[in-house]
């Protein structure tokens, strides 16, 4: 296994107040050497937003580097199917709403807190995103520019079930009404979901700041036009976001693929894909 991901994938983090918030509640938290982002915007009265998302960020972060090192991650998951790497970084999403919550329950200025939160982690020529709420991960692939994680909210259920088109749902004013959160219940359900990553993919995770304000086209061209410098692409991002409006705080972390990063297999493995094969 490769002790780090260095210079095999290139990382960029940014987040930003905003125009109009008096404070930033969103928080990001990124391991370069493990190949690990997690970004979290919370939600709460007084500081207790920024409590819960900060919360969910040192947990998330902690736990998957702990479980990182300490499983065997290009083993698959008999029940789920997913890789070991998805499973710890689910249970490290699940962990983080279980503090979350206890901590709201406990706190008096902590109560009727929240954060969603969307998280990637890069292994063996895969990555694993998990994802709560409408924080968002996209995906730029030889020019083609897509969401792929659905929003979990009202707006994106009223599409699933017809009654609004994607380009509606765009432009509506009700975006913003999320029906799953870290903290907000005694469990959560988190979606996690694998991909391939080919060399030249970028990744974006933002928080709702940039979607509500920039409309995904004007993503897609500003990721194209600076993508040799992953920092000037996130300056680009959260200025548009301002320029717009700036309505909301607005985080975004980039990963651009440099080189593939296969996993060194072990001979157990090895003999066991021989046999396989």
């Amino acid at each position: 296994m490769p002790k780090t991901l260095r210079g095999k994938i290139e990382f960029a983090q940014l987040s930003d107040t905003g125009r109009v918030r008096e404070h930033n509640e969103d928080a990001i938290g990124s391991d370069p050497e493990l190949g690990l982002m997690v970004l979290a915007d919370g939600m709460g009265g007084y500081n207790a937003g920024e409590v819960a998302s900060g919360i969910a960020v040192q947990i998330v972060s902690e736990l998957a580097a702990e479980g990182a090192k300490r499983e065997n991650r290009d083993e698959i998951d008999p029940h789920s199917g997913l890789m070991r790497q998805s499973i710890v970084l689910r249970d490290a999403v699940y962990r983080a709403n279980k503090i979350i919550f206890q901590t709201a329950q406990s706190q008096t200025h902590c109560e009727g807190m929240g954060t969603t939160i969307v998280a990637a982690m890069f292994y063996d020529n895969k990555v694993s995103i998990a994802h709560v709420g409408d924080s968002r991960a996209y995906r730029l692939r030889g020019g083609k520019f897509e969401q792929v994680t659905l929003d979990h909210s009202l707006l994106q259920e009223l599409v699933d079930r017809g009654f609004y088109s994607a380009e509606e749902a765009q432009r509506s004013t009700n975006r913003n009404y999320v029906t799953r959160a870290l903290g907000v219940e005694p469990t959560v359900e988190v979606e996690v979901h694998e991909y391939e990553v080919l060399p030249g993919d970028v990744y974006l995770l933002c928080s709702d700041g940039l979607p509500d304000m920039v409309e995904d086209e004007d993503i897609h061209l500003t990721i194209s036009t600076f993508n040799a410098s992953l920092d000037v692409v996130g300056k680009q991002l959260i200025e548009l976001a301002n320029d717009h409006g700036g309505r909301d705080n607005v985080s975004v972390m980039l990963a651009q693929v440099i080189q593939p990063f296969a996993a060194r297999k072990g001979l157990l493995v090895k003999l066991a894909n021989l046999f396989r094969s």
